[in-house]
């Protein structure tokens, strides 16, 4: 699997993986085509290596501003659910993001999506708070997590004992 950015020839493969995936935001290609051409904004996608042509099974959107980003949409095919694409998606998310200078990452999440939830927190996002009846059909609480970004912390070599 190889995590890259998004180019226009997948915005196909991004709208049938979306349109699998009820539960996530129904975006159109030009939502994806605006956010991927914008200056601030991130669409990365995971790309399975077959024989005849590599495969896109997954993306995730991202939206940043100063020193705070948001996941906006994130979806990975039904097929390949479960078997860490989401988390990589999240994780090359938090490495790009994390370069650029962003120190907090947002999502919004249904309450009832309990998939998601248990994405968001093995990827290391917290509770931060709770927002009333924020989704309609159906009406639903959105749970507000946060992904607070720190660079990795230096490794001591053996010459850095000292």
């Amino acid at each position: 699997m190889h995590i890259r950015k998004a180019r226009e020839d997948d915005l196909e493969a991004i709208i049938r993986i979306q349109s699998s995936a009820p539960q996530v935001s129904q975006w159109t290609a030009a939502d994806y085509a605006v956010l991927a051409g914008d200056p601030l904004g991130l669409v990365l996608v995971a790309e399975l290596d077959r024989m005849s042509s590599p495969a896109v099974a997954g993306f995730a959107a991202f939206h940043y501003v100063m020193d705070q980003a948001e996941l906006r949409n994130i979806a990975v095919e039904p097929t390949h659910q479960r078997k860490g694409i989401g988390r990589e998606l999240i994780a090359e998310g938090r490495r790009r993001l994390l370069e650029l200078g962003i120190r907090r990452v947002f999502l919004e999440v249904r309450a009832s999506n309990a998939m998601a939830q248990r994405l968001y927190f093995s990827a290391g996002f917290r509770l931060h708070s709770l927002r009333r009846d924020y989704y309609r059909d159906p009406p639903e609480d959105a749970l507000i997590l946060t992904l607070e970004l720190t660079p990795a912390p230096e490794v001591s070599g053996p010459d850095r004992n000292f």
